[in-house]
């Protein structure tokens, strides 16, 4: 076997072997996500925040929450915006416990997951691209055409099924729009974000991003 093939065969193995390797740490790191047990605090707070809310409505925030770090975990160090009002509340409070907060960084992520308020973005453009790749991510989890939705994602859903009074809500039918809010079908398009009767930009919530 000449050298050249040798180098090739060698160079193959490596490139499998870490593609494998690469996998199984993501897949460790999405099951950490789902098996992660949430301070009661965070569960309090939400509670406290918004008193309407039931022990099931409770839950599916932690649900939602847990999405949220998924979509970040796809996107890598890429700014990902936050859909949920609801569930920013809760991954503010899960902030506050830094050293735990810091533990489930590193097994989730590798790295520890900033959180970056829309306002304090660079760049309009970098709000824009942060709810556009949250859109993306959350439709293909659920199997949704993000340009053509049949329907919202459940993070992009769960201020609204919640009655979240100050929470930010989408609508699938942009033309029939009578009730406010973001245009959700738009965020697939080339533009980003889509607007809303009260807001021109359509970003909403904070994000989450690298260093």
């Amino acid at each position: 076997m000449s050298p050249l093939l040798i180098a090739l065969v060698l160079f193959f193995a490596v490139f499998i072997f870490l593609k494998i390797r690469k996998r199984k740490i993501r897949l460790r790191r999405m099951q950490f996500i789902d098996d992660f047990v949430f301070p009661q605090r965070i569960y309090q707070r939400v509670k406290s925040t918004y008193p309407h809310l039931n022990e099931t409505d409770i839950d599916l925030v932690a649900t939602g929450l847990r999405e949220y770090f998924h979509i970040c975990l796809i996107a890598k160090n890429k700014t990902v915006a936050m859909p949920s009002q609801v569930v920013d509340i809760a991954w503010h409070e899960l902030i506050l416990f830094t050293r735990e907060y810091q533990q489930f960084c590193d097994n989730a992520f590798g790295r520890f997951l900033h959180h970056t308020p829309a306002e304090a973005m660079t760049t309009q453009t970098q709000a824009q691209e942060g709810i556009k790749r949250a859109w993306y991510i959350a439709c293909s989890r659920e199997g949704i055409k993000p340009r053509k939705p049949d329907k919202l994602p459940f993070i992009f859903l769960l201020d609204s099924m919640l009655k979240i009074s100050d929470g930010f809500t989408y609508q699938l039918d942009c033309l029939a729009n009578k009730e406010g809010g973001y245009c959700a079908s738009h965020i697939g398009c080339g533009g980003g974000c889509s607007g809303s009767s009260s807001d021109s930009d359509g970003c909403s919530g904070g994000g989450c991003g690298g260093d």
